[in-house]
């Protein structure tokens, strides 16, 4: 099929080089400028450059809404559109323009974890398993008939680069057999179910700041969830800020205040953690590895010189 590809980052990158590796003809490549938000600088493979290397054209565009894209689409006349990792909204006009639709490309099990960063919000909320779906685009976001789905499962200690590492080898495959089924004349797409959907923001600042009435389970899913290179949790001791860079659930029952800093638990550091942590019924947030304000990397045991005092969500 004749194919026109929405796609930007790594996720675009992929899907545009298995399209390349594929038996359909790329017409065209329509990407984002290049972004300057934290979450834009994490796997920021170019689709521009991939594009320009197969000699395939290319438009950039933040919003596909203008007529000069519109009338360059009507041009090339693409039997379907692919979108991968598109962030923003495609206009009906658009997304409908092919004979055979759009097939959007998503790094969640839909209907759940529409929108952004789902693995990251997936890894918080504890899900045993993530994956990707192919669907066909409509008027609401994410929410169009599935065409395929796969998952993988979250390991015990997954962070979210794992996840990211491991649905990002469905992306190519699942384009590529999505595009088989729409052309071998399937239309008996799944429907979403809508009363099992939900929808997820943009990460922030506010998002990976560290409240210790969390539990530490769940402290300890946040840690993991803004692994490398996502901009990591943070709190603040003694005014400064400190990112914590791995943590994991202590082993004993510490009660106290949250943000206390407690105890010295085998290679980390317990800071008392959760709502009921003053009834003696929470463990700990076991610290082993913080980032100081001034970039330097250490230990818990290094920087936890005495313990006592406490780490807040703010200075």
């Amino acid at each position: 099929m004749r194919v026109v590809m929405f796609g930007f980052q790594t996720w675009g990158h992929r899907t545009l080089q298995a399209l390349l590796d594929s038996e359909h003809d790329v017409a065209m490549v329509v990407t984002h400028p290049r972004g300057e938000g934290a979450y834009e600088k994490v796997w920021s493979d170019s689709v521009e450059e991939l594009a320009r290397e197969a000699g395939v054209p290319v438009m950039v565009r933040e919003r596909p809404d203008d007529e000069e894209l519109y009338e360059a689409l009507k041009q090339v006349a693409p039997d379907v559109i692919v979108a991968t990792n598109w962030r923003t909204w495609i206009p009906p006009r658009i997304f409908t323009l092919p004979a055979f639709g759009t097939l959007n490309v998503h790094d969640a099990l839909l209907p759940a974890y529409a929108g952004f960063s789902p693995l990251i919000w997936a890894l918080l909320n504890n899900e045993p398993e993530v994956g990707v779906t192919a669907h066909m685009m409509d008027d609401t976001l994410d929410a169009g008939p599935i065409v395929l789905q796969r998952a993988v499962p979250v390991g015990p200690e997954d962070t979210t680069t794992d996840l990211f590492h491991k649905t990002l080898e469905l992306f190519g495959p699942i384009t590529v057999d999505g595009l088989a089924e729409i052309a071998s004349g399937r239309r008996d797409f799944v429907p979403q179910d809508r009363s099992k959907a939900s929808f997820f923001h943009k990460r922030s600042e506010e998002d990976i700041r560290i409240d210790w009435t969390w539990t530490a389970e769940e402290l300890s899913r946040l840690v993991r969830a803004q692994s490398a290179p996502y901009p990591q949790a943070f709190c603040f001791h003694k005014r400064q800020r400190l990112e914590i860079i791995s943590a994991r659930v202590s082993e004993a029952v510490y009660g106290g205040t949250p943000g206390r800093i407690f105890y010295r638990e085998g290679d980390g550091v317990a800071v008392v953690a959760g709502a009921e942590a003053r009834r003696g019924r929470s463990k700990a947030l076991l610290i082993t590895k913080v980032r100081t304000e001034d970039g330097t990397e250490l230990a818990a045991h290094e920087y936890f010189t005495t313990m006592g005092g406490y780490l807040t969500s703010r200075p």
